[in-house]
């Protein structure tokens, strides 16, 4: 960008973060807005709240500078704020929601990060930084060769310098960074983490700027539906594939891999341990700087969502139209119809031609097929004078699971384990095999079971008439809990 004289007058009164810093009351802009959005790191905070957060904030300064200092109320301020000629914030009201909400937009958000830049540092770190860019050009080399053989012997190289750093190691030299190292790194990365969620605020921001100019296109729309569709889905689509879309797409895809979480969360758990970095008293949120970014990342992604969701509104008001249309005809021709009813006309109200000729083919039509008529015989029932035993409907066999369990409970209070042939010798069976499976059901359900299918055991037990039965299966262990 040039920055010549037209353009930073341009910039000086129209552009919102020179704005802010032309303002008077620029010092409690950029004080109120950097504690209670970029420090917790909030995207967006209801009316009731933030005005109860500002009246807060203008109370002490009243106690301190005196009530003339400022003279508005706290709702005043934030309206004024957000108005279309200073922009420092953005009010809305979210989906379902009849209050209005804030946001930073990220003109402010520039602002406030530069004049946290103007702060004294006691450590400039510049060899991180360094490295970072030498890291960039040769990810950027490497990544535009097109020789294979070259890459190749990169690849080797770089092969060599880890074994080379393998064989060091083992040898027991271990290189570890100084703290001036880790302090010039860990400050990099928290600028670094900061900027990245800035840059969320401005993605978001470029997103919402194409969803109201789709609703604005819609709202003005007189052409055919279709037209209004492919302008708007290529408008999307532009976007979409554009750098910046792609860079965001590729950095979502990366976050939301659930092992790249874990490792981000344990590898900030160890550098925020060390005791360089602890000594600069690194901000809490650190420790979950990863999850953060995927809160501002879920802000982008529902203004995505919010634009499809006018799309889809938009369809479902043209078909609406459409079928309205439709009704409004048929009515009208019911309307003429009926006025026509008492006096029709005498010469032809409608010819309509025959749009095709009426053709019957003789083997289209079924042949006959006579009914079948069921034949009913008249005869009268007789009536069985046989006796039949009913006694089997009263011999049926109820195996009571409650008592059985009672058995199992009660050889466990005695032992810490017993198997099933040990129960069914202290516990004869009286039912015969369908007590024996009742057990078979006892202990799949009962958490502490073992059953060894190597060991065959053998169950005896007598009929009620005196035979005896024998039954092979894998021994079955009941364990005590």
């Amino acid at each position: 960008m040039n920055l010549d004289y037209a353009t930073l007058d341009s910039m000086r009164i129209n552009h919102p973060a020179w704005r802010l810093l032309r303002s008077d009351h620029a010092p409690l802009i950029a004080s109120f807005l950097h504690r209670v959005f970029i420090i917790p790191n909030v995207r967006m905070i209801a009316q009731a709240n933030l005005s109860e957060a500002l009246e807060d904030e203008l109370f002490i300064l009243h106690e301190q500078h005196g009530p003339e200092v400022f003279t508005k109320s706290a709702i005043e301020y934030l309206n004024d704020w957000a108005a279309n000629e200073k922009g420092w914030l953005r009010k809305f009201y979210p989906n379902k929601s009849d209050e209005p909400h804030f946001d930073l937009t990220p003109a402010t958000e520039k602002v406030l990060f530069w004049l946290a830049s103007l702060t004294e540092r006691t450590f400039v770190g510049t060899e991180s930084r360094l490295l970072t860019l030498f890291d960039l050009l040769k990810q950027m080399s490497e990544g535009s060769e097109v020789d294979p053989q070259a890459r190749i012997t990169e690849l080797h190289r770089r092969r060599d310098e880890i074994d080379a750093d393998i064989s060091s190691i083992l040898a027991g030299n271990v290189p570890l960074l100084d703290e001036t190292a880790l302090k010039d790194r860990f400050q990099q990365f928290v600028q670094m983490a900061r900027e990245l969620l800035a840059d969320f605020r401005e993605v978001e921001y470029n997103f919402r700027s194409l969803d109201r100019r789709v609703r604005e296109r819609i709202a003005l729309w007189d052409g055919s539906k279709g037209a209004l569709l492919e302008e708007i889905m290529g408008e999307r689509d532009a976007i979409a594939d554009s750098d910046q879309g792609k860079s965001f797409r590729a950095f979502w895809d990366f976050l939301m891999s659930q092992s790249r979480q874990e490792e981000l969360t344990r590898l900030l758990q160890q550098i925020l341990n060390l005791p360089s970095v602890a000594e600069l008293k690194p901000d809490v949120r650190l420790r979950r700087v990863h999850y953060d970014w995927l809160e501002a990342g879920e802000h982008t992604q529902r203004t995505v969502a919010r634009l499809s969701e006018q799309l889809r509104r938009f369809l479902d008001d043209q078909a609406w139209l459409e079928n309205r249309r439709i009704m409004d005809i048929l009515r009208s021709i019911e309307s003429r119809a009926l006025a026509i009813r008492d006096c029709p006309p005498t010469s032809n109200l409608m010819t309509i031609a025959d749009t095709a000729a009426t053709i019957e083919l003789p083997m289209e039509r079924p042949l006959y097929t006579p009914p079948m008529k069921p034949i009913i015989a008249n005869v009268e029932l007789e009536e069985i004078s046989t006796e039949v035993d009913a006694s089997a409907l009263y011999s049926q066999v109820v195996i009571d699971k409650a008592e059985l369990s009672g058995h199992i409970r009660q050889a466990l209070q005695t032992r810490s384990q017993i198997s099933l042939c040990e129960l069914v010798k202290a516990y004869p069976l009286r039912h015969g095999l369908a007590e024996l499976v009742t057990y078979l059901h006892l202990a799949s359900d009962l958490p502490h079971t073992a059953v060894d299918e190597n060991t065959i055991d053998t169950v005896e037990w007598q009929t009620p008439e005196g035979a005896a039965r024998r039954a092979r299966l894998p021994i079955i262990i009941f364990v005590r809990s």
